[in-house]
């Protein structure tokens, strides 16, 4: 059996997908000087409240290694904060600043014009569709 030409496999069109996508939103994290890991670590922690690391970096898309950077990095630029659980001294728990907040408040405006022309372009059935394939694949694990 042949393996799959470049051009239709999965993996290469997710990563080319995610690539044309993500090109427009680096340019824009890049201008408020946030990287695209450390703008979806502080848009979960923005969304959800307090979460606690391992958590964290599942739903943020980030290594447990880099998750440890990125708190690092956002705790020296007070956007986020930690602390140990009350409960369980060996559990690290995560939460926005007002200054991470802030970012997020100020940059999703100018992410979500990169949004609404991918939506103009294709549709907004497309683009929903196209969403709720991609969740139905993550859910395959």
């Amino acid at each position: 059996m042949q393996p799959t030409k470049t051009d239709r496999a999965l993996p290469l069109a997710l990563l080319r997908a995610r690539e044309t996508v993500m090109s427009p939103i680096r340019r824009v994290l890049k201008a408020h000087d946030v990287t695209d890991q450390q703008w979806r670590v502080l848009r979960v922690l923005h969304e959800n409240g307090v979460m606690d690391a391992k958590e964290l970096a599942k739903s943020a898309c980030v290594l447990a290694p880099s998750l440890t950077r990125i708190i690092k990095y956002l705790e020296q630029k007070n956007m986020l904060t930690r602390c140990a659980d009350g409960k369980d001294g060996r559990r690290v728990l995560l939460d926005i600043l007002p200054s991470g907040a802030a970012l997020i408040e100020s940059v999703t405006p100018e992410v979500q014009v990169i949004y609404q022309a991918f939506n103009d372009k294709y549709g907004a059935q497309k683009m929903s569709d196209l969403l709720d394939l991609l969740h139905d694949v993550v859910e395959l694990r």
